[in-house]
């Protein structure tokens, strides 16, 4: 992959998309519980999970942390899977607290944050990173279903590459950038809801002068087949 190719994509979907002002969130630690609640399932979702949230008191780690598990879940429901993002999001709360808050968090290494994310129960690669990126503002690039998927199709990667290693593809081919990767992400986000979907609006692509996949007239919904 040469780093030409992404620059291509991103410039195209950025003169596309416009501006996309993810993630929207009022703090960093309201970005950390919505890298939660998103898992499988939609924004629409979290964001009414989160205003019930809100509703019981300060989104605050320690007070979070403490709610009787019956409640919280309660107020998750919307998000579905309420009773096991309830368990993860009480694990990461007490995470929180026992480094020391977000203060503490904030002054910590990028790597060595990461590292410790991962060891919370529930907070996965791509959880993770999502946290690190938009709570944090450190330059990793998030990997997600989306992102496999539109470059598969564009015929910059398999789609079926370790994690860590296609993370670390992109980052390679990128610059260190917090505000570029953060921007990026929100765009293939946007290009794969509204046409890279499984099955893909080709037709008014704006990437599809590029793309291996839309070149080749793929099923797509645009095309009527």
């Amino acid at each position: 992959m040469k780093a030409s190719h992404f620059a291509c994509v991103y410039h195209d979907l950025s003169a596309h998309y416009g501006p996309r002002h993810w993630w929207p969130a009022d703090s960093p630690f309201e970005v950390m519980v919505g890298a939660v609640l998103t898992q499988n399932t939609s924004w629409t979702n979290v964001e009414r999970a989160l205003q019930r949230l809100k509703g019981l008191g300060p989104l605050e780690a320690a007070y979070v942390a403490t709610l009787p598990a019956a409640v919280l879940a309660d107020a998750l429901r919307p998000a579905g899977y309420f009773n096991v993002k309830t368990a993860r999001l009480q694990a990461l709360c007490r995470w929180v607290v026992e480094q020391g808050g977000m203060e503490a968090l904030h002054g910590m290494e990028t790597s060595s944050l990461r590292a410790a994310l991962l060891s919370v129960h529930g907070v996965g690669p791509e959880t993770a990173d999502d946290i690190v990126l938009y709570a944090f503002g450190r330059s990793v690039f998030v990997i997600d279903a989306y992102t496999r998927r539109l470059f598969a199709r564009l015929g910059l990667v398999r789609g079926d590459e370790d994690y860590e290693d296609l993370r670390a593809r992109f980052e390679q081919a990128l610059p260190q950038d917090p505000l570029l990767y953060n921007e990026y992400h929100a765009l293939i986000v946007e290009h794969a809801k509204t046409t890279c979907r499984a099955r893909p609006l080709c037709a008014g692509c704006v990437l599809r002068p590029q793309c291996a996949a839309g070149l080749s007239g793929i099923p797509s919904d645009s095309d009527g087949r």
